[in-house]
């Protein structure tokens, strides 16, 4: 049986009057702006996200951390023994409904294990995995055990005084609070990354020391200069970070900079290796190993032997074993490793945080001032809160204190009132105290109503009313409330600070590595082939076996012995100059075709490479022959870029066709020939140097109606019996036929 569609019926004016329409297998479809679109769906998505997940606020946390923290802190986990990790996961989930596995991935980089933080949160017993290691993988919830580390006192201590906000969790069944009040900047004494919607934030550690220092500093004067204590960022990986006084000025005010991070290494000279023990924070051992495994099998780190992960129990550790001989290239051998290795890299700083609910991007000295300002409001509220309830203590002591005066008529009033209900008011009355005070003294035990224990509850009267006038005398006087928060700092610094953990080197100058210190120098013979293929074949290599392996009809046309260092310009037939390093292209054996220049150097479509020139330094002139008899001698030099420019566009000129092209380090003597027979030797040094590289230069041979240059080549005028007869002192000129003498010594491309 046949399906039947209904196809709906055509409205002239569908599209004016309805902006819903029916479309067949799609179903009712609904018009609307893509606009309003973002503006319903994605921007509530992108606002949810910025705001109550990715970016930290200034406590130092992301919700996500702060639930679990806060989480742990109920459980009791500040003292006490570790429980099981799966147990706190679930507990999390009361506040945390995004999954267990979030939560626990959340643990584990908190974790004192895992390495990851310069003050972990997190006490950790069992596999936590290793930030630095991408394959050391962190056991399950339910085999790991956890607790809080003793900073986290730092972060509760006066949670429980009304010092920050808190809100009804996902479900309304418990609070939680919307900041930690943390007695120190965290927000700098972490590393905290956080991936947004159309942002990130990425802020590098400090050392805890320097920060409160700085934090006092800024407390007494806001202009202070923060740059003079803080020296730079602090990993708790170590490694030693390459000071660069602009970009630590930029964090320190604007938040934004890149810090460079080497790793730190120890050269054994017993086992002739190298140990690499500190890495930087942004990669990880096996990235690192797999780049020195692809440098040397491409042999550009010719001196490492081997390379393996020794990490253990007591630490990263990296070692590169040095074939023999290569002990005192060390330093050398890991400069070079520096550049092409993540042995170096840099750490992009974004400080990207929630203030108020306020996204902001703020350097240092900008987060410490909002923290001030945030630790002002912890201290105060906190101050308002014990004063309130040493007034309401007060106040019940000073009703207690009327009932000293007659205690027998209070037991005589509560004894003789014969409705509960009324014995507070009767109280009331018989002393002249309000219904706190007369509830308070009528929950008095039996047991404390005489006057020893009346007697002691007084005296803590003068001592309250003291801590009263104090309190409020705080209240009134901002330098109190710093005064107490640089003394917080001070007991802060004193009892979790640590050395510093990065060095910081301010002398670069080994950061300057020469290119030809780069490159492993070593001997090579280059080939060069008619069809733009190219080897780079050591000498052991030829001497097994130098029978070159070419394509049909190709012949080598350049073979040059130099070595690794060299640089290479490959010239087209589309009058532009490809330059690479010889160091680029892998070493090669003579049966192999090589390299095929044009799709190495990424060469235009249908351009084919026409020359090769091999440099050592840019030193001598390039000479260009054309076939209307003109010659043009350009510097090396316009050819040296102090960019890495891989490609540059009119390296010759293009108004005639080029016959030859050579590299003269010095001058030298050519042979022209013509079509019509005339021959010229011509001196170098008699054509002018120009220094633009499209020049047409000038004429060297005058040429009779339809002929042209048809070779050109260097000579010595030995294949010519009398070398004057082709000679001339002045260009242009006319160049002379071959003699009689010279038939049959002179081999021309007009005789083949």
């Amino acid at each position: 049986m046949a399906k039947r569609t209904t196809k709906p019926k055509k409205n002239e004016n569908s599209d004016n009057e309805n902006p819903n329409a029916h479309i067949q297998g799609a179903g009712l479809v609904q018009e609307q702006p893509i606009t309003k679109t973002l503006e319903l769906n994605f921007m509530p998505y992108a606002i949810s996200v910025i705001l109550s997940r990715a970016i930290p606020e200034i406590d130092g946390f992301k919700p996500s951390h702060r639930k679990l923290l806060y989480t742990m802190y109920n459980m009791g986990l500040l003292k006490g023994a570790r429980i099981k990790s799966a147990n706190i996961v679930g507990r999390t989930m009361q506040l945390n409904p995004h999954g267990d596995a979030s939560i626990y991935d959340t643990m584990v980089r908190l974790s004192r294990g895992n390495e990851a933080l310069l003050h972990p949160f997190v006490d950790s017993k069992g596999n936590f995995g290793k930030a630095y290691s991408r394959n050391m993988a962190y056991a399950a919830s339910r085999y790991t055990e956890a607790k809080l580390e003793a900073i986290c006192a730092e972060l509760f201590g006066d949670i429980d005084k009304d010092t920050v906000d808190f809100v009804p969790n996902y479900d309304n069944s418990m609070q939680e609070p919307t900041l930690l009040p943390v007695s120190f900047p965290n927000i700098l004494c972490n590393c905290n990354l956080g991936i947004a919607v159309g942002m990130t934030s990425n802020i590098c550690s400090f050392n805890l020391r320097e920060i409160c220092e700085a934090t006092e500093a800024l407390i007494k004067d806001e202009q202070a200069d923060i740059s003079s204590i803080i020296k730079g960022p602090d990993f708790v990986g170590g490694g030693k970070i390459l000071y660069d006084h602009r970009t630590f000025n930029e964090i320190y005010e604007n938040g934004r900079g890149s810090v460079k991070v080497r790793a730190v290494y120890e050269y054994d000279k017993a086992n002739n290796c190298i140990d690499i023990k500190q890495i930087p924070p942004t990669t990880t051992s096996e990235a690192i190993i797999d780049k020195v495994i692809e440098l040397v099998k491409a042999n550009k780190a010719r001196e490492i032997a081997d390379i393996r992960d020794e990490t253990d129990k007591t630490g990263l550790k990296i070692t590169i074993d040095l074939k023999r001989g290569a002990g005192a290239d060390a330093d050398r051998l890991m400069n070079r490793l520096y550049r092409t290795t993540p042995l170096e890299d840099s750490f992009g700083c974004n400080f990207n945080i929630l203030v108020g609910g306020t996204l902001m991007v703020l350097g240092v000295r900008g987060i410490l001032i909002e923290w001030i300002g945030f630790r002002m409001e912890c201290v105060t509220r906190r101050v308002i809160f014990d004063l309130n309830k040493a007034k309401k203590r007060l106040h019940l002591l000073e009703g207690l204190s009327l009932i000293l005066l007659d205690i027998d008529k209070a037991i005589k009033i509560v004894r003789e009132t014969e409705v509960e209900a009324e014995v507070v008011p009767n109280l009331m009355i018989g002393f002249g105290i309000d219904e706190v005070q007369a509830e308070y003294v009528a929950e008095i035990k039996l047991r404390h109503l005489n006057r020893e224990y009346i007697l002691k509850r007084l005296e803590d009267i003068d001592d309250l009313k003291k801590a009263i006038a104090d309190m409020e005398d705080i209240l009134g006087n901002k330098r109190r409330v710093k005064k107490i928060i640089i003394d917080e700092l001070r007991a802060v610094s004193k009892k979790y600070g640590m050395d510093r953990r990065s060095e910081i080197v301010y002398d670069n100058d080994d950061d300057i590595i020469e290119e030809e210190d780069v490159v492993d120098a070593y001997p090579v013979t280059f080939f060069f082939t008619k069809e733009g293929y190219f080897k780079k074949i050591t000498p052991q290599s030829l001497r097994m076996s130098a029978n070159h392996k070419l394509k049909e009809g190709d012949e080598i046309i350049s073979e040059i012995e130099a070595d690794n260092s060299y640089e290479l310009l490959f010239f087209s037939d589309k009058c532009q100059v490809y330059k690479a390093k010889a160091d680029d292209f892998k070493d090669t054996k003579a049966s192999s075709l090589g390299d095929y220049v044009a799709g190495v150097l990424g060469a235009d479509e249908g351009e084919n490479i026409i020359a090769m020139i091999p440099l050592k330094e840019y030193e001598g002139n390039m000479l260009f022959f054309f076939e209307n008899g003109k010659a043009a001698k350009v510097d090396i030099k316009t050819y040296e870029t102090k960019t890495n420019r891989k490609k540059l566009l009119n390296a010759y000129s293009d108004k005639s066709p080029l016959v030859a092209l050579f590299f003269a380090p010095r001058d030298d003597m050519f042979k022209i020939g013509t079509t019509n027979g005339r021959y010229l030797l011509v001196n170098s040094a008699m054509i002018p140097q120009k220094t633009t590289k499209n020049t047409q230069g000038v004429q060297a041979i005058t040429l009779r109606k339809n002929h042209f240059v048809k070779e050109v080549v260097r000579s010595d005028g030995s294949e010519f019996v009398n070398a004057k007869r082709y000679m001339s002192k002045n260009i242009p000129a006319a160049g002379a036929v071959l003699a009689a003498e010279d038939q049959g010594r002179q081999i021309s491309l007009l005789d083949e």
